[in-house]
């Protein structure tokens, strides 16, 4: 008999290829948001689909060989607000290509080889705001006929073969436009005669970026008199001399922002000196920003002193060990250090700061001692920092503070409560431990605070005054910890104006009497993943102004049929998802008042029975009264059942690993999966998994659930089971991040099996491969079957530049939405979003 695992990699191209062979002429195009979002990404498009609504505002046809718009060719559309053709293999676009797109926002036109731009292309386009023209052979200004679209904001014109910065006349016209970006074009030389048009218009807020362009020369007094927004120069100098030379033919510019460096993977310079920044005394200049610059150091005094007067100064990923101690009379406000590998946090003593952001620099050394009086606003979070003492005027320098966040760190013990700070209105310590704050009232002093996040923070509440002193708080958010004999104490007496409380994942299973009675103004409360077997609703009986209160993810949910008439008035959602009900004729009236209440319940039909079993995974909906009229007969058949299924969850049980994945997917094929996407990946990548996958997936549009270990596993629960269970059993489909960790991993090998079998025992739709890095083929051939099927079928390989990224997300999305149901809860927010495509800066 052939191998599970054998057997799976011979059905995956067979199941790619009937993918490959759906009905797509009658319906290519993947619907987002109903009548409003479409997506006909790669499907091999010859024209416009006919059968896309006329109401349709977000158009994406992008990779699709369309190859020729000729006149109205989108005039079945009128209410298009955003169209994406990046891509799309267009040589010709004629005159009144876009004739009737009277309310298009956005046009993306990047990657088409144009050959022929007709002089009225762009016209009827009389509320267009951005346009990408990335990469499409364009050569020169002059012949780019936009001089009409008076209502431009954003034109994106990178990657193409301009060798002159020349505006022409037409850009006077341009009055609304905010950002040019020239960025990775051929320009080398640039003279006074090239920027005249800005000093026609001198009230223009314009932002210039020339980054990625080998510039030779800047003509002195160019840039004289010239009022920016912001100018990007990073890589665009071959040596320090060039450079130097550059930065002082700037002189007499204003400019808000000032971005000079380079970027990680495009580095020219083979070495810095900070005296080519000396020309910068000729500048006027309110913020200035360095990034990516070698051996970077602040020893040249001179050229130091040049930025004396900006207000805002930023260096990321600089090679910087140290920072010498700035001038007092410098009179920066703000000053950021991102990445910048300091060993210890700098001591900082500057009367005019207000803003001090210090992030991810892992220091060695985390003694503290600012000398700020003015400092308003501080940002440690994700520097690795364990303070002995925390928190006061003593150690942080000012009596000023606002907002204070430490999360991501390592421990901090409290031993003061914030003497001196009683400024404070943000505070944020999630994810780093704390010590000893619940031996004394640690917030006592913090009568303004408004925002507090202590989340999984290894606290466990054993003092009730822990709160005291937090009068004006309005959110609080403390999953992950928890509390003395798993039960809620009354600790929220003087939080009379909190209107947002998390108290997720801490193991309650009891809440006290009167725990939630001063919470007056609550709108929120999350309960979910905790361990309640009852809801006592008489604990949010006097609660008129809670909206929202989430009950899912716990054990049961058996309130008293007689409470439920206390439920709020204001009440509009309930969730009881992933609880376990017992349809039983004890509780009828409890799932009667379900079905009555079904309006504000969240995802009514995903609330199954958990007993008797068997009616085990039947929606709760579809329990009956007539249910409860059984005879003798029936039931001591049905004990009899019960027996029997017992008997069956023991052997079950006994031989659970093998046959887990078999049980789950006739548990869950019914339902709905929880997870868009469940991610197997190596522990050493989950930076990127966190700073790329998830923020690219879950916050975009539309956005999508990823099930992720260190987030989404239940605590306690064994690996293995939650591997199969948390990931596999809820999750439509599965991407496996590749790389030289993850081959070496014996759990990551274990998962890939797992999908493999998964794929193959339910109906899901198939796996994604991402591979992240280049893996070294004697290594891949260890794994057989995953070295053939790699070399079989198509995968996603992760690219630094930003061209492929843009083409890595639009494929990956792709991918995820095949087979994803629409989801009301999503519409409002993605019919008021417009996607940022395909702006490659």
């Amino acid at each position: 008999m052939m191998p599970v695992s054998r057997l799976t990699g011979s059905l995956i191209p067979a199941m790619a290829f009937l993918a490959y062979l759906r009905p797509e002429s009658w319906d290519p195009c993947t619907e987002v948001v109903p009548n409003i979002t479409y997506q006909c990404m790669e499907v091999n498009l010859y024209k416009i689909p006919d059968n896309i609504p006329s109401t349709t505002e977000n158009l994406d046809l992008s990779f699709n060989p369309l190859r020729h718009l000729g006149s109205h060719s989108f005039s079945n559309f009128p209410e298009l607000r955003v169209l994406d053709l990046s891509r799309c293999e267009i040589q010709r676009i004629e005159d009144d290509a876009y004739q009737g797109l009277i309310h298009l926002s956005t046009l993306i036109l990047t990657g088409n080889p144009i050959q022929y731009l007709a002089l009225g292309a762009f016209s009827g386009l009389s509320s267009l705001q951005k346009l990408v023209a990335v990469e499409i052979n364009l050569v020169s200004l002059e012949d780019f006929p936009i001089g009409h679209l008076k209502t431009l904001k954003k034109l994106v014109i990178a990657h193409n073969f301009i060798c002159s910065i020349k505006l022409p006349e037409y850009f006077s016209n341009l009055s609304n436009l905010e950002h040019l970006d020239l960025s990775n074009n051929q320009i080398q030389y640039i003279y006074h005669k090239d920027l005249v048009v800005l000093h026609q218009i001198p009230l223009l807020n314009l932002s210039l970026d020339l980054s990625l362009n080998m510039i030779d020369f800047i003509q002195p007094g160019a840039f004289k008199e010239i009022r920016l927004h912001e100018l990007i120069l990073r890589s665009n100098f071959g040596s320090i001399n060039v450079m130097k030379m550059c930065i002082q033919a700037l002189a007499g510019l204003e400019v808000h922002q000032l971005v000079l460096g380079e970027f990680k993977n495009e580095r020219n310079l083979d070495r810095f000196e900070v005296s080519a920044f000396e020309g910068l005394c000729n500048l006027t200049i309110k913020e200035f920003r360095i990034a990516y610059l070698d051996k970077f150091s602040w020893k040249n005094n001179g050229a130091l002193n040049c930025l004396a007067n900006v207000s805002a100064v930023s260096l990321v990923n600089l090679d910087l060990d140290d920072l010498e101690e700035l001038p007092k009379d410098f009179r920066w406000q703000s000053l950021k250090l991102i990445s910048c590998k300091f060993q210890q946090v700098p001591k900082l003593a500057l009367a005019s700061l207000k803003t001090v952001v210090f992030i991810a620099n892992k220091v060695i050394n985390t003694y503290i001692k600012f000398t700020l009086p003015s400092l308003e606003f501080l940002d440690l979070r994700n520097n690795g920092l364990s303070l002995r003492t925390c928190c006061s005027q003593a150690n942080l320098g000012t009596n000023r503070l606002k907002y204070l966040d430490l999360s991501y760190n390592d421990i901090i013990t409290m031993t003061s409560n914030f003497v001196n700070l009683e400024q404070l209105e943000h505070l944020d310590f999630q994810y780093s431990t704390l010590k000893q704050v619940s031996d004394f009232s640690v917030f006592l002093s913090l009568k303004k605070l408004l925002y507090l996040d202590i989340s999984y923070t290894n606290t466990k509440v054993i003092f009730n005054g822990i709160f005291h002193g937090l009068h004006s708080l309005k959110v609080l958010k403390m999953a992950g910890n928890s509390f003395l004999n798993n039960t809620l104490p009354n600790i929220f007496t003087e939080m009379t104006n909190l209107t947002f409380l998390d108290l997720s994942t801490c193991k309650l299973e009891k809440v006290s009497q009167g725990a939630f009675s001063s919470l007056c103004k609550i709108q929120v409360i999350n309960m979910s993943y905790n361990h309640f077997l009852l809801l006592d609703i008489l604990h949010y009986k006097n609660l008129h102004s809670l909206q929202v209160l989430d009950y899912s993810f716990n054990s049961k949910m058996a309130p008293k049929v007689q409470e439920l008439q206390h439920l709020p008035s204001n009440l509009m959602l309930l969730n009881f998802t992933q609880n376990g009900f017992a349809c039983t004729c004890e509780y009828q009236e409890f799932l009667q008042w379900i079905k009555d209440q079904r309006q504000r319940l969240v995802k009514v039909e995903q609330m199954v029975c958990a007993t008797p079993p068997d009616l085990r995974g039947m929606p709760v909906l579809s329990f009956t009264n007539s249910t409860c009229q059984m005879n003798k007969t029936i039931i001591g058949v049905t004990v009899l059942i019960v027996f029997i299924v017992s008997v069956v969850l023991v052997l079950v049980y006994k031989f659970y690993f093998h046959l887990m994945l078999l049980a789950g997917c006739k548990s869950f094929g019914r339902g709905e999966c929880t997870y868009d996407a469940f991610v197997i990946y190596s522990s050493q990548d989950e930076d990127w998994v966190r700073n790329e996958l998830v923020k690219n997936l879950e916050d975009g549009v539309p956005p999508f659930k990823l099930c992720l270990h260190y987030r989404d596993f239940i605590p306690g629960v064994a690996i293995s089971a939650n591997i199969i269970q948390e990931g596999f059993h809820k999750s439509r489909k599965v991407i496996v991040v590749m790389s030289q960790h993850f081959i070496r991993s014996r759990w990551c090998i274990f998962e890939y099996e797992i999908a493999q079998t998964w794929q193959f025992l339910s109906s899901c739709s198939g796996i994604i491969f991402i591979i992240l890095e280049k893996v070294e083929k004697s290594l891949l051939r260890q794994q057989v079957e995953l070295y053939r099927l790699l070399n079989r079928n198509t995968y996603l390989e992760w690219e630094e530049n930003v061209l492929g990224q843009h083409i890595f997300w639009r494929r990956l999305r792709k991918a995820l939405l095949s087979g994803k149901p629409w989801s009301p809860e999503g519409t409002a927010e993605a019919e008021n979003s417009q996607p940022e495509a395909t702006a490659f800066i």
